[in-house]
């Protein structure tokens, strides 16, 4: 039998790491809308894509969680529950806050040079592939 922790611990570390990220990156927005109010110069709205990126990883762990609660565990297996839930919840946590860290950096390079956000928001895409990978094949790990 399963603890409504257990069961959850792909959305709690995948949370948690999303808690991280959008922190790490919404400091740094704050940061560089300060520097843009103190030079009277237009405050960059865009840089709020960069906070919120790492939100998504939160929905991924609960995507994940979903699925391991639903597969069709055979008796004496719930170690497999916690092991999948919890190093794929950690994977997704640690994309979510290296995808705040980018985005942090993406948010200083924009609002200094104004230039490059397509650039920058595919090294945010990039990271978040890592996410959706680990989603996916630990999914396709869950018994049928």
């Amino acid at each position: 039998m399963s603890g409504l922790g257990d069961m959850n611990i792909s959305l709690i570390f995948a949370a948690i790491g999303s808690a991280l990220g959008t922190g790490a990156a919404g400091m740094a927005a704050i940061g560089a809308w300060k520097k843009a109010f103190l030079q009277n110069k237009a405050a960059p709205f865009i840089l709020v894509a960069f906070v919120g990126a790492p939100l998504s990883q939160t929905i991924y762990g609960m995507i994940l969680r979903n699925a391991i609660q639903s597969a069709k565990w055979a008796d004496g297996t719930y170690h497999w529950q916690i092991l999948i839930g919890g190093l794929a919840g950690f994977a997704m946590g640690l994309s979510a806050y290296m995808q705040g860290k980018a985005g942090a950096k993406a948010s200083d390079a924009l609002a200094e040079t104004g230039k490059g956000f397509g650039n920058y928001i595919m090294v945010v895409g990039v990271i978040e592939t890592v996410a959706l990978f680990v989603m996916v094949f630990a999914m396709t790990a869950l018994p049928k």
